[in-house]
C-alpha cells in the first residue's frame, strides 16, 4: 500500500492501479474517510494533495489509506455530521461519476465533494458566479438583485459563496424570484458562516445545491485561523464550477480577487462592473482588465459576452 507519506519518492503503476479500479467498487463512506485521513497528515493543503493525485493518475482517496483508517475517519466525521443534525447529504468522487469534469481546470483540483440538495444543479450547462465584497453599499446591493433577476430571466443559476454582502443578496435574490442558486461555503456541510445566514444556508441545502470540499475532521482540530486557509480555495472551485465570474463589488484585499484571478487562470469569462472602475480608491479593476477581465456597463454587455463564448464553444 502506497501511504501519502510515500507519495512524493513513489508512484503507482497506472497501467495496475487502472487494472484494479476496473474491478474495484467506489464506496463513497469510505472514499469520505480515506479523504478526511489524507487532510490529517502533517503539512496537508489541496496543493500537497492534488500532487498526490496527479502523481498518480486513476487513483482514488482510499488507495493512499487502509480500510480500518478510513472507516474510522469516516465515523468521526459522521458523528461531527450527526451533531449538527445532518442527516442526508452525498459525496462527489473524481472518477467515480457524476463529478463536474470543469473541475479539473483548478490549480489544485478536488478530489472529493461534500454536498446537500439537488446535485443535478451541478450539471446545469448554464452557471454564473455573482459576488463580491463582504461590506457592499446600497447601490451595490441592488445592482447584485438587478443582476441577478436579468440572468435567471435568460435561464442561468446563480453560484455565490454564502458570505455576508453580495454574496448573501446574490442568493437571496435568486431564491424570491423561485430560480435555483448554488452555494459552495468555505466551511464544512456541518458549520455555518456567517451565523446569520444559517438559515439561507438551510434553505439552500434543502432546496437548492450546497457544496464543499472541507473536511470536517481537520477542520474540528483547527482554530479560526487555521481554518482560514480553505475560503479562499472555494473561491477557486466556484470559478472552475461556472462558465463566468461576475464581480459587482470589491475591495483592494476582498477574497473576490482570488476568484477573478483563479478564473483567468482556468480561462472563465471575468466581468467587473463598470462601477468598481469609478471608484477611484481602487486599483484592482484596472490591472484585473488589463489580465483579460471585461468591463461591463449593463446587463446586455454580459449576454453579449457570454453568446459569443457560448457560439464559440
Amino acid at each position: 500500500m502506497l501511504t501519502y507519506h510515500e507519495s512524493e519518492n513513489m508512484a503507482v503503476d497506472s497501467n495496475k492501479l487502472a487494472e484494479q479500479l476496473s474491478r474495484k467498487p467506489i464506496l463513497p463512506l469510505v472514499e469520505l474517510g480515506a479523504y478526511e485521513a489524507l487532510w490529517d497528515q502533517p503539512n496537508a493543503s489541496f496543493k500537497t494533495i492534488a500532487e498526490l493525485f496527479q502523481a498518480n493518475p486513476n487513483a482514488v482517496p482510499s488507495d493512499f489509506i487502509d480500510a480500518s483508517t478510513a472507516h474510522r475517519y469516516a465515523a468521526q466525521a459522521m458523528e461531527i455530521l450527526g451533531r449538527a443534525g445532518i442527516r442526508r447529504f452525498g459525496v462527489r468522487v473524481h472518477g467515480a461519476g457524476e463529478y463536474p469534469a470543469r473541475l479539473r481546470d483548478a490549480r489544485h483540483p478536488i478530489e472529493l465533494l461534500y454536498f446537500e440538495g439537488h446535485w443535478s444543479l451541478a450539471d446545469h450547462p448554464r452557471s454564473v458566479a455573482v459576488v463580491g465584497t463582504r461590506n457592499p453599499t446600497s447601490e451595490g446591493i441592488k445592482r447584485a438583485t438587478q443582476l441577478v433577476r436579468e440572468l435567471v430571466k435568460d435561464g442561468f443559476v446563480i453560484v455565490s459563496g454564502l458570505a455576508k454582502g453580495i454574496d448573501t443578496a446574490a442568493h437571496t435574490a435568486a431564491i424570491a424570484l423561485g430560480a435555483p442558486t448554488i452555494a459552495v461555503i468555505g466551511t464544512p456541510l456541518s458549520q455555518t458562516y456567517p451565523k446569520e445566514n444559517a438559515e439561507l444556508q438551510r434553505t439552500i441545502a434543502e432546496n437548492h445545491l450546497l457544496i464543499s470540499q472541507v473536511p470536517f475532521v481537520r477542520y474540528s482540530r483547527q482554530t479560526y485561523r487555521g481554518n482560514r486557509l480553505f475560503f479562499p480555495e472555494r473561491n477557486v472551485t466556484m470559478s472552475a464550477l461556472t462558465e463566468a465570474t461576475i464581480i459587482v463589488e470589491a475591495g483592494e484585499t476582498s477574497g473576490t480577487l482570488t476568484q477573478a484571478r483563479a478564473a483567468l487562470a482556468q480561462r472563465r469569462k471575468v466581468f467587473i462592473l463598470d462601477s468598481c472602475f469609478r471608484n477611484p480608491a481602487l486599483t484592482w479593476p484596472a490591472r484585473f482588465q488589463q489580465q483579460g477581465a471585461v468591463r461591463v456597463a449593463e446587463y446586455n454587455d454580459i449576454k453579449t459576452q457570454l453568446r459569443r463564448s457560448a457560439n464559440a464553444s
